[in-house]
């Protein structure tokens, strides 16, 4: 009999649970045994790690967060703390690791791999810059809380007639920003990608007002060079230019914190199952991801040395719509 093991890693997103769901249901289902690993990559060297059976991941695809857990493992970084975490794994006889996570967590399922331990990645992290996968889990859910919030600080900036500088998640990807941006209607997008010049939004600003508008959203990253603190600083002494009073808000890790989409369960679904599929056929050292509808595996050493790029033809889409 089979034994593998699933843990979650780097930052919570919306759909990781319906991923573990998946991964322990269809493990059983080809009579396989399933361990969870708690704290993530912690939970390897900490030895804290527990079969899982069909009624432990019951209830839980509709629950934000992750079941397991997750935090950070210094030690884990040492090559002696990745063998000290597959010496516990293979004291426990498991054959193989699924670790469901981001980009750091997919760089220590490549360094497990090449010390030649089974690793299959799941790709998730709300940021979308994961190579190897068109979106990636929480994405959708952490994007339609970030709009919602958008939309209710449009009413309010209307009612008083103010400009405001929104910052939303995504470390140094500016994904969310551009894609909330958008569909939320904003005047103007501040991602890290892209450089910022701080007038050249001003004068944004100041022409919406101009225009008669009875507001300005900016949609700004926050791995942006001019974050919203910044921008607010400079556009506090410019203030007689702009036309609108300026107002900022940080939405923060309330876009972590949603009850997942049904595109995110779905999703997470198809990769968790996608996740045992390697690992039944061998095919280990990948990222199980999703590309042009397609669920497809991505060898991690590809994953972990390529940039996801944006698509930035999108930035002049959002500059023409807000007319």
């Amino acid at each position: 009999m089979k034994r593998i093991a699933v843990l979650t890693s780097g930052g919570d997103a919306p759909g990781m649970n319906a991923a573990i769901r998946a991964v322990t249901r269809t493990s059983i289902h080809k009579s396989w045994e399933v361990m969870g690993v708690r704290r993530g990559f912690l939970g390897l060297l900490n030895d804290d790690m527990t079969l899982m059976g069909a009624r432990d991941v019951g209830g839980i695809i509709n629950l934000g967060g992750t079941i397991l857990g997750s935090a950070r493992a210094p030690e884990f970084e040492t090559e002696l703390g990745r063998e000290k975490a597959i010496a516990n794994l293979r004291r426990h006889k498991v054959d193989a690791l699924v670790v469901i996570g981001g980009n750091g967590s997919q760089t220590g399922s490549l360094a497990l791999h090449e010390m030649g331990f089974p690793v299959v990645g799941v790709a998730s992290t709300i940021d979308n810059d994961l190579y190897g996968s068109d979106t990636t889990i929480g994405v959708d859910t952490a994007l339609n809380i970030a709009l919602e919030s958008i939309d209710r600080l449009k009413v309010t900036a209307t009612s008083h007639n103010r400009a405001f500088l929104i910052e939303v998640m995504g470390r140094n990807c500016g994904y969310i920003a551009l894609m909330t941006g958008i569909a939320g209607g904003a005047e103007a997008i501040v991602i890290p990608e892209v450089p910022t010049d701080p007038n050249e939004i001003g004068n944004l600003i100041a022409g919406a007002y101009s225009r008669n508008k009875l507001h300005a959203i900016i949609v700004v990253a926050e791995g942006a060079e001019w974050n919203a603190d910044k921008l607010v600083h400079f556009f506090t002494e410019n203030r007689e230019r702009l036309g609108f009073e300026v107002r900022a808000t940080t939405l923060g890790h309330v876009q972590r914190g949603g009850v997942p989409s049904a595109f995110d369960r779905v999703l997470a679904t198809r990769l968790g199952i996608g996740a045992t599929d390697a690992i039944e056929q061998d095919n280990l050292g990948v990222l199980v991801g999703r590309i042009n509808a397609t669920t497809v595996t991505t060898s991690l050493k590809d994953v972990v040395g390529n940039k996801k790029m944006l698509d930035f033809s999108l930035l002049e889409v959002a500059r023409i719509l807000a007319q």
